[in-house]
């Protein structure tokens, strides 16, 4: 059956240890335990939500940009030129945790109904987040941005 596929033993041996790899990465995928990210509790003070994505979205205020954006600077997000969003890439020792790292991030995306857009490749994965429903960054995006860091830590 390998040599159907164009494959050889050996190359048979690689696939089943990168699927072992991601079953790992997949194994403690918890979605309950992720709420909104607690370490950039700065949002809390600025506009008092408890993380529920319900209602429409608004557009941060200078004030809040200036409470919440520092906080995720500091860890290596960025603000897209010529767009109100941001983004950061990360990196991950191969693809199978990129892979694990994005599937959880997917799972939480998901569950609160705001997705990133992203971008794949082996063990990199670029990540922009926006709110379309309010064509900029709102506070969904701080969130699912804490979250983001939490997951990237975690396999680290």
């Amino acid at each position: 059956m390998l040599s159907q596929m164009g494959m050889n033993e050996d190359d048979g041996k690689q696939k089943r240890k990168e699927g072992g790899k991601l079953r790992e990465c997949l194994a403690d995928v918890n979605i309950s335990e992720y709420g909104p990210a607690s370490v950039y509790a700065a949002r809390e003070k600025v506009s008092g939500s408890d993380g529920v994505m319900a209602g429409k979205a608004h557009r941060l205020s200078t004030d809040e940009r200036e409470q919440l954006l520092p906080n995720l600077k500091a860890v290596g997000w960025n603000e897209v030129e010529g767009r109100d969003a941001i983004f950061k890439e990360f990196h991950f020792k191969d693809f199978s945790r990129a892979f694990g790292f994005m599937t959880r991030v997917a799972l939480q995306a998901e569950k609160l109904d705001h997705h990133p857009e992203w971008f794949n490749v082996y063990s990199k994965v670029h990540i922009i987040l926006s709110t379309h429903e309010c064509a900029g960054l709102s506070e969904r995006d701080i969130n699912l941005a804490s979250f983001i860091e939490q997951v990237a830590a975690s396999l680290s």
